[in-house]
């Protein structure tokens, strides 16, 4: 944390708050990412990055307690990921133990909290994987279930009450989500919450309308096979844009992509589908 009190003119010095484990026990050779879910999963190099709000008692900052509430994801160990709850009413001079607020049987993702203007009602929005890591001896023709989870809790002078689950969004097969080079899913962390006095409101990846492509899988398993028996990456992490850089990928990348199925072609119509969903939901 770098802490300024005077409007950004001038910053403190940095300052460690706690210890997270980033995501990346499982490393997908063919494109040299940390993925969560499976070989060619979803990234989640980024899965750590904290989030925060503070109730500032927008728009006049009469009622402000300016709580500052954060979320994190920490991965104990594979398949062991869990969405992580901290506050300070300090200014971020002390904060309270790290708390676990992961749903039974949840893999946390990716997350962000809200909290309303005048303290009351905090919110925690985040992803969740529902299975284990698929193996690289299961392959990639294992469905990869992937739901969005809001919670709330009340909250008072004495702290952060007890979050419970206030919406859990349909779940879909994140092998239906496809990076620009098709070599891998593709989830970015677009994840995040707002609170109001009266509500919260929270949107989180989405695939329940994203359509699996066997032809894909098979090629997503191909490459993986492949960099485990070379030792090198055999894939982008992803597609350059521009002409000037397709130029310079050279005469190995262009075998890659004549080697990748055409998803038009040999995909349901709605492989590659992946949304942002959200909702609004009134304060319990």
């Amino acid at each position: 944390m770098i802490k300024s009190t005077d409007g950004g003119a001038t910053w403190g010095n940095a300052k460690d708050l706690f210890t997270v484990r980033d995501g990346c026990a499982a490393n997908e050779p063919s494109i040299g990412r940390c993925v969560m879910d499976g070989v060619a999963g979803a990234r989640d190099d980024l899965m750590p990055s904290p989030s925060v709000d503070i109730a500032n008692g927008a728009p006049s900052g009469t009622d402000a307690t300016n709580r500052i509430v954060l979320t994190t994801v920490d991965q104990v160990a594979l398949n062991n990921e869990n969405v992580m709850f901290t506050t300070s009413t300090n200014g971020g001079s002390t904060w309270t133990s790290l708390r676990d607020v992961t749903r039974p049987g949840d893999r946390g993702y990716y997350t962000a909290p809200a909290i309303s203007p005048d303290g009351r009602e905090a919110w925690i929005v985040y992803n969740s994987f529902l299975e284990n890591f698929k193996t690289s001896a299961e392959g990639t023709g294992n469905d990869r279930p992937l739901v969005g989870v809001v919670l709330h809790a009340d909250v008072s002078s004495s702290g952060v009450g007890t979050f419970s689950e206030i919406h859990r969004g349909a779940s879909g097969d994140a092998r239906g989500s496809s990076q620009n080079n098709l070599a891998a899913e593709f989830l970015g962390d677009y994840v995040y919450a707002a609170a109001t006095r009266t509500y919260g409101t929270a949107v989180w990846n989405d695939v329940r309308r994203a359509a699996d492509c066997p032809a894909i899988d098979t090629a997503r398993q191909d490459l993986h096979d492949e960099a485990v028996a070379l030792g090198v990456r055999t894939a982008d992490a992803e597609e350059p844009r521009g002409e000037a850089s397709r130029e310079q990928r050279g005469k190995k990348d262009q075998g890659e992509d004549a080697a990748m199925p055409a998803p038009q072609q040999d995909c349901p119509r709605n492989f590659g589908n992946s949304d942002i969903f959200g909702g609004s939901y009134a304060n319990p």
